[in-house]
C-alpha cells in the first residue's frame, strides 16, 4: 500500500494485468453478483436526468425494475446502488445479438444522447474505491468471472492502473494519475 494525496492505494493495482474481454466473460459482471453497481452521492440526481434518455436503450425488465424501485436504490447498509432485475442483472443491462451484456447509459453515451458515461464504479472495475472518513482506499477487487480479463491483460502487459486510465483520471483527476505513474516506475 502506498498514499497519494487522501487515497491509499494497493500495489496490486500497479503489479496485476487486466484488461476486460467481453468475448470470453459477456459481460458477467454487469449480472452476476448479489447487489447493483455503486453509485456515488452525485450520481443520484445524474441517474434521475438521464433516464428518459436512456429508457430506449433499456430492455422492457430494466424498465420494469427502474419505475418500480428508481433509478437507484439505498441497500440495507445505506449504501446507494443501482437496481436490479429479479436480485440479478442490474437493471441498466441490456444485450448484443451475441448474448453479451452490455450497458444501457453507456449505450446512450455512445450515441451522444448523454455526456454521462455510466456510473464511476462501472468504469473503475477492477479497481473499487472505499470512502472512509479521512481517506479513500483504492484496491483491485479479485472476481473469478474476470479470471479471462487477468490472462487476456498478461498477454497484453497491461496493467490494472493503465487498463482503467481514464477511469482513474475521472475519478481523481489527472495530477493524481501521473503520481501513480510515478509511484508504478519506483515499483
Amino acid at each position: 500500500m502506498f498514499q497519494i494525496g487522501k487515497t491509499i492505494v494497493s500495489e496490486e493495482i500497479l503489479t496485476k494485468d487486466f484488461v476486460c474481454n467481453l468475448s470470453a466473460c459477456k459481460g458477467a459482471c454487469c449480472v452476476d453478483g448479489e447487489a447493483g453497481a455503486p453509485v456515488t452521492p452525485e450520481e443520484r440526481q445524474i441517474l434521475d436526468d438521464i433516464y428518459p434518455k436512456v429508457k430506449p436503450y433499456l430492455r422492457q425488465k430494466g424498465i420494469d425494475a427502474i419505475e418500480e424501485q428508481g433509478t437507484y436504490i439505498t441497500n440495507d447498509f445505506n449504501e446507494i446502488e443501482t437496481p436490479l432485475i429479479d436480485g440479478a442483472d442490474c437493471a441498466y443491462v441490456t444485450f448484443d445479438n451475441k448474448g453479451t451484456a452490455l450497458c444501457g447509459i453507456e449505450e446512450a453515451y455512445n450515441q451522444g444522447d448523454i455526456d454521462f458515461k455510466k456510473p464511476v464504479s462501472c468504469h473503475l472495475y477492477p479497481v473499487r474505491i472505499q470512502e472512509y472518513s479521512e481517506f479513500s482506499a483504492v484496491n483491485y477487487h479479485k472476481w473469478h468471472i474476470c479470471d479471462d480479463a487477468c490472462t487476456l491483460g498478461a498477454e497484453l502487459q497491461v496493467p490494472i492502473y493503465k487498463f482503467t486510465k481514464d477511469a482513474l483520471i475521472r475519478k481523481f483527476g489527472e495530477d493524481w494519475y501521473k503520481e501513480l505513474e510515478e509511484a508504478a516506475k519506483e515499483l
